[in-house]
C-alpha cells in the first residue's frame, strides 16, 4: 500500500532540492491557514502564544519563495516549449485548479455562512465572490497566491520571449513593480488583480537570473554546505527576530504589518528567509535524508489547493465532534490532515479518474501507474517499473 504515490514520484527525474523546498514551504503555509482556522471558535488560542510566535516568525519568506522557484525554471521551459506552450501548461497546471477548488470553496462558504453560520468565521460571501477569482483575488483569501503566479508567469513569458527581455531588465521592471506596489500598501490603496503582481514580480525575476548558477551541479555543491549554512541561520534568526518583535506590536495590520507598511524590510527579510531555505534543500538533498519533504513538495500545488477545505472539515471533526479542545492537540491534528489529506485525495481522484478536479490535461503516465499498481491496496502489486523507467 502507498497512498501517497511515493514510490512513482521518488523515481521521477526531478530537481530534488526544489521539491525539497516547496515541502518546507508549503507545511509552513499550512501552519498559518491552520491557525487561522481556529481563530474566533472561543477557544483559548492567546494561552498558547507559542503558536502565535511561531506562525509570525516564519511568515515572511514562505511566498516568495514560491515565485522564486517557479521563475527558476521559466527559461528552460520557454526554450523547450516556447511561449504559447508554456501559457497553456500554466493555464492547465494553475489557472484552472484556481478556478474549480475556489469555485468549490467559495461554494461552501456560500452554503456555511447562510445555514451554519456558527461553524464558519468567514464573513459575507455571496455570487459576486466568484468573479474575485481573477479581478480582485485579496477577497477570496489564498487563492490570490495562484493568480499572481498565473499572470506573473504569462506576463513573464511574453516580454521574455516576444520582447526579448533579459532577466536582468526584467528584475529592473520587477524593482519597479515592487515600488509601486509599496506606494500602494503604504497608502492602503487597492489596485485589485495587480496588488500581487506588482509587490510578486521581482522575486519570479529574481529566480530567473539565478537559475543558470542555483540549476548548476557544481554550485549546487559548494552551496549545499555547512560553511554556508551557519552564517546564513545566523542572519535569518536574527533578522526573524527583529521583525517578528516589529509585527507584534499592536498594529491594524497584524501580521502584514512589515509586508504592508515597511515593504522594503519586506523585501529584504523575504530574500534572507529564502536563501536559508534553499540552502537547507541543498543539504537535505546532499544527505537524502526527510524524503517526505519530496513527496509533499511534489504535491505543493494540490495541498495548497484542498488545504483550506480539508482543514475547515478537520476542525468540525475534531472540535465540533470529537469535542478536542485542547489548542495544542487541535493545532497539530488540523495542521497535519491539511498537508497528509490532499495528498491522498489527489493521488485517490487519479485513480478513479476524478483528475478533471485538478487539471483539464489527462496526466496519463501518472494515471495508468496508479491504476497499474493500485496504491490504496494491501497488496503488493508489481508492474510499476515499466511506468517508473518510461
Amino acid at each position: 500500500m502507498d497512498p501517497f504515490n511515493s514510490r512513482f514520484i521518488l523515481q521521477e527525474k526531478r530537481w530534488l532540492w526544489i521539491d525539497y523546498d516547496k515541502g518546507i514551504s508549503i507545511i509552513l503555509v499550512g501552519f498559518g491557514h491552520c491557525y487561522g482556522s481556529l481563530l474566533g471558535f472561543g477557544l483559548p488560542m492567546s494561552s498558547y502564544p507559542f503558536f502565535n510566535y511561531f506562525g509570525i516568525f516564519f511568515f515572511g519568506f514562505r511566498m516568495p519563495l514560491f515565485f522564486i522557484v517557479s521563475g527558476l525554471l521559466v527559461g528552460r521551459s520557454l526554450n523547450k516549449k516556447g511561449v504559447g506552450e508554456y501559457i497553456k501548461d500554466r493555464t492547465n497546471n494553475i489557472l484552472y485548479p484556481l478556478l474549480v477548488w475556489g469555485f468549490i470553496e467559495i461554494t461552501m462558504q456560500v452554503v456555511m455562512s447562510k445555514w451554519w453560520p456558527q461553524l464558519t468565521n468567514t464573513g459575507y460571501v455571496g455570487l459576486k465572490t466568484y468573479s474575485y477569482l481573477i479581478i480582485n483575488p485579496d477577497k477570496t483569501g489564498h487563492f490570490w497566491y495562484l493568480n499572481a503566479l498565473f499572470f506573473i508567469g504569462a506576463l513573464y513569458a511574453f516580454l521574455k520571449s516576444k520582447l526579448k527581455l533579459s532577466s536582468v531588465v526584467q528584475l529592473i521592471i520587477g524593482l519597479g513593480f515592487f515600488s509601486i506596489s509599496a506606494y500602494i500598501r503604504t497608502h492602503n490603496l487597492n489596485a485589485g488583480v495587480f496588488n500581487h503582481i506588482f509587490e510578486y514580480y521581482i522575486f519570479f525575476a529574481i529566480g530567473d537570473v539565478i537559475s543558470k548558477v542555483m540549476l548548476n551541479e557544481e554550485y549546487r555543491q559548494k552551496y549545499a554546505s555547512w560553511k554556508v549554512f551557519f552564517p546564513l541561520m545566523t542572519v535569518f534568526l536574527v533578522m526573524q527576530y527583529f521583525c517578528t518583535k516589529l509585527i507584534l506590536a499592536p498594529h491594524p495590520e497584524g501580521m502584514y504589518y512589515i509586508e504592508h507598511k515597511l515593504p522594503f524590510l519586506f523585501l529584504i527579510e523575504a530574500l534572507v528567509g529564502c536563501a536559508i531555505s534553499i540552502n537547507c534543500s541543498f543539504l537535505l538533498q546532499r544527505y537524502k535524508t526527510f524524503t517526505f519533504l519530496r513527496i509533499v513538495g511534489y504535491h505543493s500545488l494540490f495541498v495548497y489547493c484542498m488545504q483550506i477545505v480539508v482543514m475547515v472539515f478537520a476542525r468540525l471533526f475534531f472540535l465540533n465532534f470529537l469535542n478536542i479542545t485542547y489548542v495544542p492537540a487541535l493545532i497539530m491534528l488540523v495542521w497535519a490532515s491539511g498537508i497528509v489529506l490532499p495528498i491522498f485525495i489527489y493521488n485517490f481522484c487519479l485513480r478513479y479518474n476524478l483528475w478533471w478536479l485538478f487539471t483539464f490535461k489527462k496526466p496519463v503516465k501518472q494515471v495508468e501507474y496508479l491504476k497499474a499498481t493500485n496504491i490504496f491496496s494491501l497488496k503488493n502489486t508489481g508492474p510499476a517499473a515499466e511506468f517508473i523507467d518510461a
